[in-house]
């Protein structure tokens, strides 16, 4: 049985789902019916396969490349997703809780695996957690998903990845090396070697055990940048590392990322991912 994690606003404590008989219930403002996690009924949905709410396919990243069959961006976001809200298409199913894939900006090239060229349609190639990949939609969408899910009973979930970061390409470089390893590749036979390790090659592994602290990696600084938001990004890194007294490891800015779409959106809250791959204390 996978592991979900879920951080509930109303109690203001983390949550995993088990067999324990300890239930934990939070109320929704807008419905009187108490809500248990242990008893949610749970809609898994892949964000670029469900429903495409734009009238129109856009490139985004000058993602342009020919990809293999169905490894490519289809079109599917948080529109079409709100949209099916509205038609009570969740409703009509006695849905109360919808996980996402993971939104956040993917990679902007494409790599063989072995099928031919692939995106990050699935969203598990995480470029940068601070923002939305616009192939997904924005975060005014995401604030109004929540709302219009809330207003009908219903949590979201967001997919937590915090065990690696997208494949390198030669657009999307590599994150610095005291923040990732890029090797050896996971062997599964000792706790090591399932945890500081590559999953597969190519897929920087983030070192969420070192007790290091790590500089911001240039290319962010860089993209930040450009998009006129460095300042406030350092501020709220800077309130949020004052604030819990935390060290500036590489698990903890990303912690922080993450649990900004808790504080700013209200989402209800994470699966996580790729949990044995991880020590315990991430979690």
């Amino acid at each position: 049985m996978k592991k979900i994690l879920f951080y509930t606003l109303f109690s203001m404590t983390l949550v995993f789902t088990s067999c324990s008989s300890t239930k934990k219930t939070t109320m929704n403002p807008s419905s009187k019916t108490p809500f248990v996690w242990e008893g949610a009924n749970l809609y898994f949905l892949l964000t670029d396969r469900f429903k495409d709410g734009n009238d129109k396919k856009e490139i985004y990243f000058d993602r342009t490349k020919t990809a293999g069959k169905l490894r490519g961006f289809e079109g599917g976001n948080i529109k079409g997703i709100i949209q099916k809200i509205d038609d009570g298409y969740f409703e009509k199913l006695g849905i109360n809780a919808i996980w996402l894939t993971p939104i956040v900006e993917q990679i902007h090239d494409g790599v063989d695996e072995g099928t031919g060229l692939s995106y990050g349609f699935h969203g598990y190639w995480a470029r940068d957690w601070t923002a939305l990949d616009p192939n997904f939609g924005t975060k005014e969408d995401l604030a109004q998903l929540v709302q219009k899910a809330h207003a009908k009973g219903i949590r979201i979930v967001l997919d937590g990845v915090i065990n690696h970061t997208g494949p390198v390409t030669a657009i999307d470089s590599v994150w610095p090396n005291d923040w990732v390893r890029t090797g050896p590749q996971c062997d599964y036979k000792t706790f090591k070697n399932t945890t500081a390790c590559t999953l597969v090659a190519n897929l920087p592994d983030v070192k969420t055990e070192s007790t290091e602290e790590v500089a911001l990696p240039p290319f962010l600084i860089e993209k930040w940048k450009k998009e006129g938001r460095y300042e406030k990004e350092v501020a709220s890194l800077d309130a949020f590392f004052k604030r819990t007294g935390y060290p500036r490891t590489p698990k903890n800015y990303i912690i922080k990322w993450l649990t900004d779409y808790i504080s700013e959106f209200g989402i209800d809250g994470y699966r996580a991912d790729t949990v044995k791959h991880t020590e315990e204390g991430v979690w």
